[in-house]
């Protein structure tokens, strides 16, 4: 059994696993399935996963020797009181082979971030760092943000630490390097420069304002500068608004002068104390009342390029070193990892973390952790902010847990929500409609669990609110009706947690429709509050809360409970107004052709560039279809055959 400090944590998770129908911990039962796997196990390294009784992975490891290393799990008394936990959730584990503890020490991380167990440190499911991509897929390529996988042909430059520090290079990128910005649809279509070009910021190759090769110039300045060569696109600068100058050409002399100006305060503002850094990555650690945050610098062409504070979870018990080394893995999962990595600790992995880095970058990638001179400075410099940004998180989380606390004697809740969900609706005039849904609870805003609802049912009038409310309300709910009917809730799923509090953007007749809703499907202890504007239509901030008991209550116009609940109101309006805007502006860009079909992007697009629009493709002979380029006589024949078939 468990150690006699533990019983309480102990009887909690019994009586909640009794709760869900899975069994209950059992620290022998545990022990037994662990010893059932050992039997089996070999000297090689590998990954293993404990699963509970459901089959849920309760934690993930790797081992150089899996055998060695599975069989300390059955050493109850040596482990800490958290796996201790674990082990009496285990009833089976799943193991895979590696050919060196590097591949496993990769995999581990690919599969932490797939399953998320609870007993492993993770990073937050926060988005991905954000790169600039320069695109090879044109004549004329185009800089841009990106995020996600790196589909696009090209040049990815980054990490950067947020979408603002992306936003700001690349304005500075447009004025220095004059490159295009635009999508190849909006390029194809100019018949005139656009309004970049008359601000100085795009050289217009759409319109034939410079050749390809005078552009092709241009992109490999951008790309030397990203890559931290700058001092070369500045000599070459200088030596053209010379020459320009020489030349009596003024005009293009004061061209290449704003440029150079401008690559001048770019290299200022970005500038870092740091010798000999190019490509470097930094990390600091710092630790207080439990909580743990590590702070990234990155360096890019010895450019700094931000930083970035995260907060992993599941560090309770874990000792600094164990969760740096976790954390430095999962990190490069899906970052590339950088020939420098600078750690503000040294690390019992780091040979094994630079072996599999090494591996995944294709170089030598190194992990120092210096102790003086100017590398220790910028260590210390990211320790200094770890600890800051965790003093300010801990400070907003004290004031949080109170305006939760306030939210529950305002609303007569049990006790403060864990999980508050916002709806509202958006359309015009019943275009585009849909409904938004934004989660909130005692870390801020839980940004992965919003969610959109298009609106479907052909029965919901154009402009009808209370019918959109029904359809978003029918699929939320019912999903959580039928998935606890089922017995198959995944805890790590946010959709489906049950909310604490529900919010809704509207009075008493949108409050009541809601309710009704609610009740049609058997759900009556989701607690409901309406928020609409007060008397002079929320001018005053006086909004007016509507309970389902009848009630309704204002708060007073300087009440930071106000300030919050108006808080959460105005983020379900800025998601549902900028879901309904890419929805509209998707729907402007769609075509006819989209509808046919076997018609796919690529045929799509050689319709297009042969015909010029789809109203063009949809009334040309089979004959002229046949000629289009990319286009077989089979797929003509169908285009043809689609468009007259329906008038």
């Amino acid at each position: 059994m468990l150690p006699p400090e533990t019983p309480d944590r102990f009887n909690e998770e019994k009586a909640a696993y009794a709760l869900r129908g899975i069994g209950k911990p059992d620290i022998e039962a545990g022990v037994a399935a662990i010893r059932d796997t050992v039997r089996t196990l070999t000297l090689q390294p590998g990954v293993y996963r404990m699963l509970d009784a459901r089959g849920d992975v309760l934690y993930i490891g790797k081992a150089k020797a899996l055998k060695n290393r599975v069989t300390s799990y059955t050493q109850i008394t040596r482990l800490p009181k958290r796996l201790q936990r674990m082990v009496s959730q285990t009833r089976s584990m799943t193991i895979v082979t590696t050919t060196t503890e590097a591949e496993a020490l990769l995999l581990e991380a690919q599969l932490i971030k797939r399953y998320r167990p609870p007993y492993n440190v993770l990073l937050r499911d926060d988005k991905s760092f954000p790169f600039i991509l320069v695109r090879h897929d044109h004549d004329f390529p185009r800089i841009q943000k990106h995020r996600g996988a790196r589909k696009f042909k090209g040049r990815y430059f980054g990490p950067y630490a947020s979408g603002g520090a992306v936003n700001r290079t690349l304005n500075a990128m447009q004025k220095l390097f004059l490159l295009r910005s635009c999508t190849d649809g909006f390029f194809n279509n100019r018949s005139r420069p656009c309004l970049l070009y008359q601000i100085k910021r795009c050289s217009a190759p759409c319109v034939g304002r410079i050749d390809e090769q005078g552009y092709a110039e241009l992109v490999a300045d951008a790309e030397a500068f990203l890559s931290g060569k700058g001092g070369n696109v500045q000599a070459k600068l200088a030596q053209a608004m010379e020459q320009a100058s020489q030349a009596m050409d003024y005009e293009l002399a004061a061209v290449f002068r704003d440029r150079l100006k401008a690559l001048t305060f770019v290299q200022t503002a970005q500038a870092i104390n740091g010798q000999g850094l190019e490509e470097a990555d930094i990390f600091g650690l710092a630790t207080q009342g439990g909580a743990m945050c590590i702070q990234a610098f990155f360096i890019r062409g010895g450019q700094n390029c931000g930083s970035h504070s995260i907060f992993p979870v599941h560090t309770n018990d874990v000792d600094e070193e164990e969760v740096m080394a976790s954390f430095i893995a999962q990190f490069y999962e899906d970052v590339p990892p950088q020939p420098v990595i600078l750690l503000d600790r040294k690390l019992g992995e780091a040979g094994l973390l630079e072996e599999a880095l090494s591996s995944k970058a294709g170089r030598k990638v190194r992990i120092e952790a210096p102790q003086r001179g100017p590398k220790a400075k910028l260590i210390e410099q990211a320790r200094r902010n770890a600890q800051e940004a965790l003093q300010r998180r801990q400070a907003e989380s004290t004031t949080q847990a109170k305006l939760l606390q306030g939210l529950a004697d305002l609303f007569g809740l049990d006790s403060p929500p864990e999980r508050i969900e916002i709806y509202d609706n958006s359309h015009i005039q019943g275009t585009h409609a849909l409904g938004a849904m934004v989660v909130a609870g005692p870390e801020g805003f839980r940004k992965n669990a919003y969610r959109k609802f298009n609106i479907k049912n052909p029965e919901t009038r154009p402009g009808d609110d209370f019918a959109m409310m029904r359809e978003v309300f029918t699929r939320r709910f019912g999903a959580l009706v039928n998935e606890d009917g089922d017995g198959e809730e995944r805890a790590d799923d946010h959709r489906s947690e049950w909310p604490d509090l529900v919010l809704i953007d509207g009075g008493k007749g949108q409050l009541s429709a809601a309710r009704a809703i609610l009740e049609e499907m058997g759900v009556d202890d989701v607690p409901l509050v309406g928020i609409a504007k007060g008397p002079h239509h929320g001018r005053e901030g006086r909004e007016v809360f509507h309970l389902l008991d009848g009630r309704e209550l204002m708060l007073p116009v300087n009440d930071p409970l106000l300030f919050y609940l108006q808080r959460l109101r105005d983020e379900v309006h800025r998601f549902a107004i900028g879901a309904h805007r890419n929805k509209r502006s998707k729907a402007i860009t769609t075509s006819s052709l989209d509808e046919v079909p076997g018609i796919g992007p690529a045929r799509k697009k050689a319709l297009l560039m042969h015909f010029g629009t789809a109203k063009a493709v949809k009334d040309a002979r089979l004959e002229d279809l046949q000629r289009a380029p990319g286009v077989s006589d089979k797929v003509a024949q169908m285009v043809y055959d689609y468009f007259h078939a329906n008038g």
